[in-house]
């Protein structure tokens, strides 16, 4: 399968590479103690063929902090979609969202309360947060509340291309 090299993805809610306080814990929205008001995202030339995207939102900086990479959003985006605006996760309902790592045994949340965007809270330093889209030639069949690697399996030889956007924020 060929990959496009010209699938872009941006956001409007990273300036100069930091990410707005207002999608993280600087920001006032918030659900269950977590930052909800997800960043808005656009993307550009998806390869032909396209049936589906695939947006992961983590933190690799959260390591040494919790012993994983921070999961703060799965989505699985429709194939005439071109962005998500601002607070997404909240707003549009024909996206299908996945599990984030506040339902991780170091919070707690119930898989149910944790399936939307969980917002930046760096609790040590600056991390910075990496954002990828995945282009599929096919709409995965998951449901809200699916973990990331099951989201991982499904892909799985069906990614026509990817884009990737990161931004800091800061603790």
């Amino acid at each position: 399968m060929k990959k496009s090299r010209n699938f872009i993805l941006k956001s409007d809610s990273i300036i100069n590479g930091c990410i707005k306080n207002e999608f993280g814990k600087h920001g006032d929205s918030w659900i269950d103690n977590v930052p909800s008001k997800s960043i808005g995202l656009k993307w550009e030339n998806a390869p032909e063929g396209t049936e589906s995207f695939l947006i992961v939102m983590q933190d690799y900086d959260a390591v040494p902090v919790a012993g994983f990479s921070w999961i703060h959003w799965i989505a699985i985006v429709p194939k005439n979609y071109t962005e998500l605006k601002e607070n997404a996760s909240r707003e549009d309902k024909n996206i299908i969202q996945g599990i984030n790592s506040w339902a991780s045994k170091l919070v707690g949340l119930p898989k149910e309360r944790a399936t939307f965007y969980g917002g930046p809270t760096p609790p040590d330093k600056d991390h910075v947060y990496e954002v990828k889209i995945y282009a599929l030639d096919k709409v995965p069949n998951l449901k809200n509340g699916f973990y990331l690697n099951e989201a991982y399996k499904e892909i799985k030889g069906h990614v026509l291309g990817e884009g990737e956007v990161e931004g800091i924020y800061k603790a």
